[in-house]
Formats: C-alpha cells, sequence, structure tokens
C-alpha cells in the first residue's frame, strides 16, 4: 500500500484467479436465472392483459348491442309509468267528485259535524243544548184529503210541497230534522249553538213557508191550495243519533213535545207561537206578535201563546214565481238527488256539469 515492495506469492495468486473465476461463473449463472424469470414474468403479464383485453372488447360488443334494447324497454317501461300515473290521477279526480257526492248526500240525511264523527267510527253521545227553538207544520185537512184522493196524488202533493220547503231552508240558519206523513220538523241552534239568532231564524222561515205554501195547487181540487198550520216552541232540548242500521238525528225534550202542541192547536194558515218563543222575538225585536190567549196543553194546563203574524222589512218571494207543476207525477226528482248529480266546481271555479239544475 505504501508502494513498498511485497514478497510475491503463486500459490496466493493462483488461489485469487480461481476464486474469481468461480465467482463469475455463479454471477452468469444467476443472471441466465435471473433473466429467464423475468421474461416469464413478462409473457404472463403479456397473456394476462391480452385475455382482459378480448374480455373488455367483448363486453363493449354485447353493451353495443343489447344497449339499443335496454333504451327500447326503458322507453316502453317509463311510457307504462307515465300512462299509469295518468290513469291514477285520472282515478284520484273522479274519486275525489265521487266523495264530494256522497258526502253531499250523507249531509242531507245528517248535520256535517254528527256525519264526521260517525264516519271516523266514533260514537256519537247525546248532547244537550240549552236553548234551541223547534217548529212544526203539517197539512191542514190531511186526513180528508187523503180519503179524496189516490196514493199518488197524496206522494205528489207532499213532493211538491217538501221540494218548495226545502228549497226555502237554504236562506236560514236551521236544519231540517225530518218529514212524517205530512209533518214537517225544522230546528234552529243545533248542532251548532247559535246564541240567542235561534228564534229569529225559525220565525222567519215559518212566516216564509207560510208565504210559499200559497203557491201549490191541488190539482183535483180546482181554485184550492194547500194551507198549513205552524207551531214554534223555544227552550232546552237533547240531540243525539239513535240507531245503528239507519242512523237517524233526533230531539227529544219537552220542548219538542209543547212545539208539537203548538201546531196541532193552531188555526189554517196561522203561527202559534209559545210564550218562550215570544219572549225571544221581542227582544230580537221588529216582529208582529198577537196574543191569542191561554190554551190547555196536554200535561202541561192553561199556556199563553201569541200569532206570528210577520216582520218589518222582511222580504219573502213571490209565490207566484215558485209555483210547482204537481200534476206530473214521473217529475218527483228528490232535490237532494239534483245536488249529488251536480259535479263539483274545478280549480278554475267553472262547473264541470252539463246538466242544469232545475229549481222548481
Amino acid at each position: 500500500r505504501g508502494n513498498k515492495p511485497i514478497n510475491g506469492s503463486l500459490e496466493l495468486s493462483e488461489m485469487y484467479l480461481k476464486g474469481m473465476a468461480t465467482l463469475i461463473d455463479r454471477l452468469r449463472a444467476h443472471q441466465f436465472i435471473l433473466r429467464e424469470e423475468i421474461r416469464r414474468l413478462v409473457y404472463e403479464r403479456l397473456s394476462t392483459a391480452d385475455a382482459e383485453e378480448g374480455i373488455t372488447i367483448a363486453i363493449l360488443v354485447v353493451v353495443c348491442v343489447v344497449a339499443p334494447f335496454i333504451i327500447f324497454l326503458v322507453r316502453k317501461a317509463t311510457l307504462m309509468v307515465q300512462l299509469f300515473s295518468d290513469t291514477l290521477a285520472s282515478k284520484l279526480s273522479i274519486l275525489k267528485i265521487e266523495k264530494k257526492r256522497s258526502d253531499r248526500l250523507l249531509y242531507q240525511m245528517l248535520p256535517q259535524v254528527v256525519a264526521r264523527q260517525l264516519r271516523q267510527k266514533r260514537q256519537v253521545p247525546a248532547e244537550s243544548f240549552e236553548s234551541a227553538t223547534v217548529y212544526f207544520s203539517d197539512i191542514v185537512g190531511f186526513e180528508e184529503l187523503c180519503g179524496d184522493s189516490s196514493p199518488i196524488q197524496i206522494v205528489s202533493l207532499l213532493n211538491a210541497q217538501y221540494k218548495l220547503f226545502d228549497s226555502r231552508l237554504e236562506k236560514y240558519d236551521v236544519y231540517k230534522v225530518e218529514t212524517i206523513g205530512d209533518a214537517y220538523m225544522v230546528v234552529s241552534g243545533l248542532p251548532k249553538r247559535k246564541g240567542d239568532r235561534h228564534a229569529v231564524e225559525i220565525a222567519c222561515l215559518a212566516l216564509d213557508l207560510r208565504h210559499a205554501v200559497q203557491s201549490i195547487p191541488i190539482p183535483h181540487k180546482a181554485g184550492m191550495t194547500l194551507q198549513i198550520r205552524a207551531g214554534i216552541n223555544t227552550g232546552p232540548v237533547v240531540a243525539g243519533v239513535v240507531g245503528t242500521k239507519m242512523p237517524r238525528y233526533c230531539l227529544f225534550g219537552d220542548t219538542v213535545n209543547t212545539a208539537s202542541r203548538m201546531e196541532t192547536t193552531c188555526d189554517p194558515m196561522r203561527i202559534q207561537v209559545s210564550l218562550t218563543s215570544q219572549m225571544s222575538l221581542v227582544k230580537a225585536g221588529g216582529f208582529i206578535l198577537e196574543f191569542r190567549g191561554y190554551i190547555e196543553v196536554k200535561g202541561k194546563g192553561d199556556m199563553p201563546t201569541y200569532w206570528l203574524e210577520g216582520r218589518d222589512g222582511l222580504q219573502l218571494t213571490d209565490s207566484n214565481s215558485m209555483t210547482i207543476d204537481i200534476t206530473d207525477v214521473n217529475n218527483t226528482k228528490p232535490s237532494f238527488m239534483e245536488m249529488v248529480e251536480e259535479k263539483p266546481m274545478d280549480n278554475s271555479g267553472d262547473k264541470k256539469n252539463s246538466a242544469t239544475r232545475q229549481r222548481k
């Protein structure tokens, strides 16, 4: 190392050369093995890439072939879904219309509040009302009229009367309870309480109905028109739904009985009111009342009653414009059926019903 001469050795030199030759041979052998391994791995990777490329090309071809069919099927399915949606919307609209019709019919049978409770499968308990006004009316000489008339004539006559009366009810805040034969029963003050206004509503209705009934002729009795008598009473009542097969909204209490007595003891084409009703009307003001006297009421003794003659400023519809032809027996279509058949108004406010409602 220090550039100093050393003693040479042939044996060591020979050993070194042999060792280096052996090392180089072994390196070449390992290099060959490594080259072959690299070549094998490259061939494997190329084969795998070729296979994957073939699969990819095959998938791409399949997609290109199948895609139009898939697009066609998807489009057809979309059209079917859209058609189904349009049909469903149309059916839903028809269902809403039919529901409104059924609701109209139901609300003709029962008060809206009571009907909604029944539709919710809730029991409607009887309810007490501190004050309500009940109206009763019947046809004068109805029994004799039945004896001189055929059943068809009686049915047509009653239908004409009730259609005319029902058309007048819409102007007042009242509820028609029921009709039994020629008896017509109306109440105000329930099922929604109206304070002291119920007596005024019933009194105005009674005057209107008495005026309107003059337009109903009796066909088989020339020159004669219907005559009614009416009774009104104000007081507490109990109202509730009776029955399950065909439920009815009924009134109970002494107030109802007294109102019925006011009607049965009344004179033709007069309106008899009890003392309680007279006090309510006097308090409201504007009504023309005449003291009749004391009448005997079954179970209550003598009671003071009054005639209701009119009201200042009350405008009544001309009877001639409401005349109903009861000679046409086939024209007995109830008014509530006209309401049911009438289509509801659409969103624009125009009625879609082509049939014209007939008010006779």
